[in-house]
């Protein structure tokens, strides 16, 4: 089988360097980019040059780079590769995935798709054209692949211990997701540089509509996965929230290396300081089911820690929660509290079954609640989960998987919840 070739497009986020953090069988080394000539594309180049001279396992990526104002139709006109990496502008997304999809590529591309729901039927149609053509389109789910994630879906899906899901209510609600993300970050050990176009919203997407597209995918992929949605009738959009984190002129240098605020940022200065409109709290319900997600920024974390995650699932023979953060530490950890009898029993049950695919994974109680034991070897961090997605997208690609029917739902159920929650707490 001859070897497939990756084509990224206009890499403007990190996240399409990590596509590239390792090499890959059956994937040549030789890979093309196509973007403007700019700062963007200099960081990208910057990133593969180091994960190619690093000292333990370097890849060994050779790359052809197309630096041009006309780079998307020089990428869609000579059909450089079989699949394109798209993680850059969001608000650009979508016209990026129809042109490489419509030229013939498969389709790897960072969240978000979409930031506004005037294009889901755009997202609707690529993906249909996509299907109708034998080519794969798939977006960069890493959180699925959080060690405590997979867990937590386990005993969610384990009725023996979780019972059935409650249908709670808007205020306690039954499912409970937050992430809280930082702006001054190290990613592969450097200090990450954003550009200036990052903090402009009509450009990057408020949080929910960005970073937040994780939780609302868990939520389905933990509840309702292998069920088609229809995102029409089984999801309904209850409210929306958002709040700005406010930057000084200092911190804004910090983390773009820029001297000053932006031209395009001005709408979002006041009294010298950046209004980044980057939290959101949305409320909808899936299938009855009340949901409640916050995506969150704050400038930096403190020393020793780093993004974090809480997840709560209630049914009614107990709760499954991941904790991250204080007082359990940074590390995100399962735990399990009963609401009835007797799930000691069925939790231990499960525990040991799970040791087929989870070996020496293990159950301490604490008071009044378990904790599930994950060996070191399973907690492989952010920047590994990129390259667990490529692997699951090139199985799919081979055709020795194939797509299952449910994602697409998914993703457009999860796309309306995102961009309707932003346009709710605007108005």
């Amino acid at each position: 089988m001859p070897q497939l070739k990756l084509v990224t497009l206009d890499p403007g986020h990190f996240h399409a360097a990590l596509v590239q953090k390792e090499m890959y069988e059956g994937v040549s080394r030789r890979a093309s980019v196509f973007a403007p000539l700019g700062p963007d594309l200099l960081a990208h180049l910057g990133r593969i040059v180091k994960f190619n001279t690093r000292r333990e396992n370097p890849t060994a990526w050779e790359l052809e780079v197309f630096a041009s104002p006309r780079f998307l139709e020089e990428m869609t006109g000579q059909r450089a590769g079989d699949i394109a990496v798209i993680a850059g502008r969001n608000r650009a997304k979508i016209d990026y995935i129809e042109r490489a999809s419509g030229a013939g590529y498969h389709v790897l591309a960072d969240k978000p798709w979409i930031i506004r729901s005037a294009d889901l039927a755009r997202l609707d149609g690529v993906l249909e054209r996509a299907a109708a053509s034998g080519l794969v389109a798939y977006d960069i789910m890493t959180e699925r692949y959080e060690i405590t994630s997979i867990l937590q879906r386990e005993l969610v899906r384990d009725p023996a211990v979780f019972g059935e899901v409650v249908e709670g209510s808007a205020s306690e609600p039954a499912v409970s997701l937050r992430s809280v993300h930082h702006i001054a970050k190290l990613v592969a050990d450097t200090p990450l540089l954003r550009p200036a176009w990052f903090f402009d919203v009509a450009e990057q997407g408020e949080a929910l509509a960005d970073v937040g597209t994780h939780l609302v995918d868990l939520v389905a992929w933990t509840l309702a996965s292998e069920v088609e949605l229809d995102y029409r009738t089984d999801i309904e959009v209850l409210t929306g929230e958002g709040w700005p984190t406010v930057l000084t002129l200092e911190e804004y240098r910090r983390v773009t290396g820029e001297p000053a605020f932006a031209d395009s940022l001005e709408r979002y200065v006041r009294n010298g300081r950046l209004h980044y409109l980057c939290n959101n709290r949305v409320r909808y319900r899936l299938r009855g089911v009340h949901v409640t997600v916050e995506a969150l920024w704050n400038y930096e974390a403190p020393p020793g820690a780093g993004d974090t995650h809480f997840a709560s699932y209630q049914g009614t023979r107990s709760r499954i929660e991941v904790r991250q953060g204080e007082p359990e530490g940074y590390q995100p950890e399962l735990y399990v509290i009963p609401c009835e009898a007797g799930i000691e029993e069925a939790l231990t049950r499960r525990i040991a079954a799970l040791q087929r695919d989870w070996p020496g994974t293990g159950l301490e109680r604490r008071e009044q609640e378990f904790r599930v034991t994950i060996p070191d070897r399973y907690r492989v961090g952010h920047e590994a989960h990129f390259a667990q997605v490529a692997r699951q997208f090139l199985r799919y690609v081979r055709g020795e998987e194939m797509l299952p029917a449910w994602e697409k739902a998914a993703m457009l159920a999860k796309y309306l919840v995102t961009t309707r929650g932003v346009e709710l707490r605007a108005g």
